[in-house]
């Protein structure tokens, strides 16, 4: 008889080891680590146990005598003589109890199994940069549709940066397209214009990396809200309801607007080209689908919903200590002014600050009252990329 024995820690129970750069572009310098943080063979219970033969990767098939556990034979046998007289009496033949055998326990551990997985189906993406960190977070609504871009030293310049978080829908390919051209096409831009033309460089951008993404007749779209640090500025620009916020002297400040269907705005525009906006179940959407009004791809809504992004140009004073670029799947449940009020104590006046457990602590809190959509969240120490 045999049995089969699975052991919790095993890859099996685990599927969604930490990640630290699949999800972004690699920064130019230092290029960041795309392999798995951490070994996936768990521990085994003695360093001199050796891991024992299976067929399966996730389970141990044990003989039953090999359990562990002492066998004593206790009980006398009773054996019956062959005698054919009724009058013979039953000779009573006692075994010998043999000697104690022990049976060393087996162990449970299992051997390292590669298991490949596709980065929507991933749990967890964090990254530490120089001057920033990066958590992201998959939602209950099924694959990851999130992805971000970080890019420092561009340029060969350690005060040039760029970063960027796309919040997918209808799948990821749009976010991942967005996360992989998006800093080229701005930067190609930026590159060939004088700073007065800024604006309308990032603009262009932004309409280059969504004609490019219409051209691959794939559908689904993305939120963008992305951030250049270049020259002692900071740029930040948003398509979408991926939102920007600034900690100026503990005070919170959103730098972007979501672009909604409820905004009147908005609403006026859609309407204005001949499409209709309606409010289900408290929510406002464009042809009774999307919530967002501005992105990269949409193929379907493209007349209504524009990848024109609105631009926001200042410079990094000593009072501008931290941005926050996140998802929506942190601001429908954290306010600006929250958000800022939990990074703070551990991003400024600290000898170490702690960047990865603030964006960790972002997300949870999201998640705790109630959120279910993907979480992307990137802290920028702005003081790091000040002239």
């Amino acid at each position: 008889m045999q049995f089969a024995v699975a052991v919790a820690n095993s890859p099996v129970f685990s599927p969604s080891p930490r990640v630290s750069s699949i999800f972004c572009k690699p920064s130019v310098s230092p290029p960041a680590s795309l392999g798995l943080h951490g070994s996936s063979s768990p521990s085994t219970p003695s360093s001199s146990s050796s891991p024992s033969p299976s067929s399966s990767p996730f389970a141990l098939r044990l003989h039953k005598q090999l359990s562990g556990y002492n066998r004593d034979f206790k009980k006398e046998v009773p054996l019956c003589s062959s005698s054919s007289s009724s009058s013979s009496p039953s000779t009573l033949l006692k075994r010998k109890r043999p000697a104690r055998i022990d049976v060393p326990m087996a162990s449970l551990s299992f051997p390292a199994v590669e298991t490949p997985m596709a980065v929507d189906r991933l749990n967890e993406v964090e990254f530490e940069g120089d001057g920033y960190s990066v958590y992201c977070k998959k939602g209950k609504r099924g694959s990851m549709e999130d992805r971000y871009s970080a890019v420092v030293n561009m340029q060969g310049d350690c005060k040039q940066a760029f970063f960027g978080v796309y919040d997918g829908h209808g799948g990821a390919k749009a976010s991942e397209f967005a996360a992989k051209n998006m800093d080229v096409n701005i930067m190609k831009e930026v590159t060939r214009r004088n700073k007065e033309e800024l604006e309308e460089a990032i603009k262009d951008a932004y309409l280059a990396t969504d004609t490019e993404f219409l051209k691959e007749d794939v559908s689904g779209g993305t939120c963008c809200v992305t951030a250049l640090l270049r020259d002692g500025d900071l740029v930040v620009s948003n398509a979408g309801d991926c939102r920007a916020v600034m900690s100026r002297g503990g005070v919170a400040e959103a730098l972007t607007v979501d672009h909604r269907p409820f905004r009147k705005d908005e609403r006026d525009r859609i309407q204005n080209l001949g499409g209709y906006v309606d409010c289900c179940r408290g929510v406002w959407r464009i042809e009774g689908s999307l919530a967002v009004s501005r992105g990269i791809g949409d193929q379907h809504l493209k007349q209504y919903v524009i990848a024109e992004p609105e631009t926001r140009i200042l410079s990094i004073r000593p009072e501008c200590e931290f941005l926050i670029l996140a998802s929506d799947g942190l601001w429908d449940k954290v306010s600006n002014q929250e958000a800022v009020d939990i990074v703070r104590p551990l991003y400024v006046g600290v000898d170490n600050p702690q960047q990865f457990s603030a964006c960790k602590k972002l997300a949870d809190l999201s998640v705790t009252r109630g959120s279910s959509d993907d979480i992307s969240v990137i802290v920028i120490q702005l003081g790091r990329f000040a002239q």
